[in-house]
């Protein structure tokens, strides 16, 4: 090859203001997209502690139906996955996984029986870890 034909080639790429406007662009859908994602977030968790709120009742519904009665609070949620002292036809464990799992927040779920709102209570108290709140700060119970 002689020296014009290798002026002639060119290299393909992309310029340094073609790469800056790409990540302009793509800085601008991110903060335009990520609080709507981030908003979503906070409701998810509400739902998954909803949800592990029914599959817990669920398994103490099966406690009972072969127990005889609900777990006391003193026996608490343990009850699902280790045989307490002086129960008779435990024929356990009730939960899947063998674990109480915690909410989404990282707290335990709360177990009250007899309960105020029920024959049992179990509920978290959301994010901020305090009764009442709103949106990922609120309760979730099995009683509303």
């Amino acid at each position: 090859m002689n020296r014009t034909q290798r002026a002639k080639r060119t290299v393909a790429g992309f310029t340094l203001l073609e790469l800056l406007v790409v990540l302009v662009i793509l800085g601008l859908l991110a903060s335009l997209v990520g609080p709507q994602v981030l908003r979503h977030v906070g409701s998810s968790k509400t739902q998954t502690a909803a949800l592990q709120i029914q599959e817990l009742g669920a398994a103490l519904d099966l406690y009972r139906l072969e127990v005889g009665n609900y777990p006391t609070t003193q026996q608490g949620l343990e009850s699902l996955i280790s045989e307490p002292s002086g129960v008779s036809n435990w024929n356990g464990p009730y939960l899947t996984k063998k674990v109480v799992r915690q909410d989404p927040w990282g707290n335990d779920y709360l177990y009250r029986s007899p309960g105020e709102h029920g024959v049992y209570d179990l509920y978290t108290l959301g994010a901020d870890g305090r009764e009442g709140g709103d949106d990922e700060n609120s309760d979730v119970s099995n009683w509303q």
